[in-house]
């Protein structure tokens, strides 16, 4: 699957995950970061996103890893921490 692909999958995953039933998963800009500025998510957000993504790609990402906070930036840091663990 293309990083493209991958991150298309991710915003709709974001969406559906979170019930972000305002938000089309096509608006999700790729850099813009997730938490605080961006989407607004916040640390529960991220707990259900990462229970998401262990579902639908078998990638566990832990709160207590020093790289969390940048993979959790954006969806292209999402997409490329998906891609190379699988």
């Amino acid at each position: 699957m293309s990083n493209e692909a991958l991150e298309t999958e991710i915003k709709k995953l974001i969406v559906e995950a979170l019930m972000l039933d305002d938000v089309e998963a096509g608006s999700i800009e790729t850099d813009a970061p997730l938490f605080v500025d961006g989407l607004g998510l916040d640390s529960i957000d991220a707990l259900e996103l990462a229970i998401a993504i262990d579902k639908k790609y078998g990638v566990k990402i832990k709160a207590e890893d020093e790289n969390t906070r940048e993979i959790f930036r954006n969806v292209k840091n999402l997409a490329a921490h998906v891609a190379s663990v699988q």
